[in-house]
C-alpha cells in the first residue's frame, strides 16, 4: 500500500494507524513490561530488565514520531480527532526524552532506596502515552483522555515508595486535587460544546468566528474552566498549593518528572487549544497575563524563604511555569517560538538538578538543605560543577540555555507590546539570584563541614551519564541555539487559529469532516 504521508485521511483506518504510530509503539510497549513484571518483579534484575524494556520501547515510539516527521506528515482536511503537525512531533520528542532520561536515572535509585517496583517503569510508559495524546489532541475529549490516563499512573508513581509516609501523602494529595482540576476542565468541556456544538478545535474556532461567539457568556465562562484546569496542571498560581507538598514527597526522579515532563504536557495542550480553537477570543490574553505575574512573583518570592533544596526546586518550577505563561500570553509566531526552545531548556535544566539531588541524599531527600552542600566543590569537583551549571541556567545566565529561552521569551513579550509583563519577567529572574547564587556558594565559598559529609553522594554510571548530556546541551545551547529555535520556530507556526471566514458565509457544519 502506498501513503501519501502528506495527505493522510484519517477518516480511513489505514492513514488514522499510521498517524497513531507512536503511541500505538509506546502503548504495545507498555503492555509488554506490564506481561514481564506480571511474573518478574523480585530481584533487582527484574528491576533492570524492566527498566531496559521501557527503554526499547520510548525508542522505538520515538522513531516512528522521527519518521512521520521526516516525511512530513500531515492530514488532509480539518483533523477529526488526532493533530499531525511538528509541533505534536517536537512535542512527543520531549516527552520521550525526558521520560528516557527518568529511567536512566531511576535505575540506581530505585536499588539505592530498595523499592522493589518494577510496575514503576510501565506506569512511566503510560504516563509517557498520556502526554502524546494531550500534545496531540485535536479534540477537547482526546485531551481529557489524554489527561486522566497521565495523571491515573502520576498518583501512583507519586507514591511508590510504600514505606514513605510522606509519599503516600503526597499521592492523596495530588489525587484529590487532581481530580478537583479534572472536574473543572470537563465542566468547561461541556460549556464550550454548549456553545458550539462541537469539541473539535478547529470546529470551535470556526463557530465562534462564524457565529461570533467572542462574547458568550456560556463560552467565555467555559474558556475560565478550561483555563482553570490547567493552571492546576502548570501549577499557576494561584492554583499551585499542591505542588510543593507532592513534589517534596514523592520520590525524587518522579518529582524531576513531574516537575518537567507533566508540566511541559499540560503547557502544550494549553498552547494549542489556545492557538487553535480560542485565537479569535481576546478576554484569555487577560487571565493569562494576570496568571504568569502572579505566577512569577509568588513563586520566586516563596522559593526565597525554602532552606531545603527540594522545595526550593519546587517553588523554582512554579516560577518557570509564569516564564512559560508570559510565552504564552504573547499569542505570536515568536511567542510559541520561544515557548518551545524555552520548555526544552527547562527539562534539561530541571531535570538534572533533580537528579543530583537524588544522588545527595535518602529517604526522598526531603531533609537535605542547600547548607548541606557546603564544601561540595572540594570532595565531588564534577558534580558540583553539574549543579552549579544547572543553577546558572535556571537563573537566566549568560551562556547557558536557560539565558537564552528566556532572552527569546523577552523578545517576543517585547514585540507584541507587552513591555510590562517583560519587565516583570527580568525582576522576577533577579529575585531569583536569592536563592540560586547561595547554592553555588555553599558549595564553592564553604568549607566541608567534616570530612564524610559527602561521602555517600553517588550518582551512578547511568545516572551520571544522564547529567552529563544534560549539563553538555544546555552549555551547547547556549552558544549554538540556531537550531533548536529554528525547529522550534517552524513546529510553532504548525499550530495555526482556525481560517477568518467573513459574515455572510453560513456556520461550519457540524459533523466530522471526511477529508479531502
Amino acid at each position: 500500500m502506498n501513503l501519501d504521508f502528506q495527505a493522510l485521511d484519517l477518516s480511513r483506518t489505514g492513514d488514522l494507524l499510521v498517524a497513531l504510530a507512536p503511541e500505538l509503539v509506546l502503548t504495545l510497549a507498555a503492555l509488554l513490561v506490564l506481561l514481564v513484571v506480571a511474573w518478574r518483579h523480585r530481584t533487582p534484575e527484574d528491576l533492570r530488565l524492566a527498566g531496559w524494556l521501557t527503554l526499547a520501547g520510548l525508542g522505538a515510539a520515538g522513531f516512528a514520531a522521527w519518521f512521520l516527521w521526516w516525511q512530513a506528515a500531515r492530514a488532509a482536511g480539518i483533523p477529526a480527532m488526532i493533530a499531525v503537525d511538528d509541533f505534536r512531533f517536537v512535542a512527543d520528542w520531549l516527552f520521550l526524552g525526558t521520560t528516557a532520561l527518568t529511567v536512566l536515572v531511576s535505575f540506581d535509585y530505585l536499588e539505592r532506596e530498595e523499592l522493589w517496583v518494577p510496575e514503576y517503569f510501565a506506569l512511566l510508559l503510560f504516563a509517557s502515552l498520556g502526554m502524546m495524546l494531550m500534545a496531540g489532541a485535536q479534540d477537547l475529549m482526546v485531551l481529557f483522555l489524554g489527561l486522566e490516563l497521565m495523571s491515573i499512573a502520576l498518583y501512583v508513581l507519586a507514591g511508590s515508595s510504600r514505606r514513605s509516609a510522606a509519599g503516600a501523602e503526597a499521592a492523596l494529595k495530588y489525587f484529590l486535587l487532581g481530580a478537583f482540576a479534572s472536574g473543572f476542565l470537563l465542566y468547561g468541556i461541556a460549556l464550550v460544546y454548549g456553545a458550539t456544538a462541537t469539541t473539535n478545535l478547529t470546529l470551535i474556532g470556526v463557530q465562534i468566528a462564524t457565529l461570533g461567539l467572542q462574547h458568550s457568556a456560556m463560552l467565555l465562562i467555559g474558556l475560565g474552566l478550561l483555563l482553570v484546569g490547567f493552571g492546576f496542571k502548570v501549577a499557576a498560581v494561584p492554583f499551585h498549593m499542591w505542588a510543593p507538598d507532592v513534589y517534596d514527597g514523592s520520590p525524587t526522579p518522579i518529582a524531576g518528572y513531574m516537575a518537567t515532563a507533566v508540566k511541559a504536557a499540560a503547557f502544550a495542550a494549553l498552547f494549542r487549544v489556545l492557538g487553535e480553537a480560542f485565537a479569535a477570543v481576546p478576554a484569555w490574553h487577560a487571565i493569562v497575563w494576570w496568571l504568569a505575574v502572579a505566577t512569577m512573583v509568588v513563586g520566586n518570592l516563596i522559593a526565597l524563604a525554602q532552606r531545603t533544596l527540594k522545595r526550593m526546586l519546587a517553588y523554582s518550577s512554579i516560577a518557570h511555569a509564569g516564564y512559560l505563561l508570559v510565552a504564552v500570553a504573547t499569542g505570536t509566531g515568536a511567542g510559541a517560538a520561544a515557548f518551545l526552545f524555552y520548555l526544552v531548556a527547562y527539562t534539561l535544566m530541571t531535570l538534572a538538578a533533580f537528579a543530583l539531588l537524588a544522588a545527595k541524599g535518602t529517604n526522598g531527600e526531603r531533609d537535605v538543605r542547600i547548607d548541606d552542600l557546603a564544601g561540595l566543590a572540594q570532595r565531588r569537583p564534577w558534580l558540583a560543577l553539574a549543579l552549579a551549571v544547572c543553577m546558572l541556567s535556571l537563573l537566566g545566565f549568560p551562556v547557558t540555555a536557560g539565558f537564552i529561552g528566556k532572552w527569546y521569551i523577552l523578545v517576543a513579550a517585547t514585540s507584541s507590546g507587552q513591555v510590562l509583563l517583560a519587565a516583570v519577567l527580568v525582576l522576577a529572574s533577579v529575585i531569583s539570584a536569592g536563592y540560586y547564587l547561595p547554592v553555588i556558594m555553599a558549595m564553592y565559598m564553604q568549607p566541608e563541614p567534616s570530612a564524610d559529609a559527602h561521602a555517600g553522594m553517588r550518582l551512578g554510571r547511568l545516572g551520571s551519564a544522564v547529567v552529563a548530556a544534560a549539563v553538555a546541551g544546555l552549555l551547547f545551547l547556549g552558544v549554538r541555539p540556531n537550531r533548536l529555535l529554528d525547529i522550534a520556530r517552524v513546529s510553532g507556526a504548525s499550530v495555526r487559529a482556525a481560517p477568518a471566514v467573513s459574515s455572510d458565509v453560513p456556520p461550519a457544519p457540524l459533523r466530522e469532516p471526511t477529508g479531502r
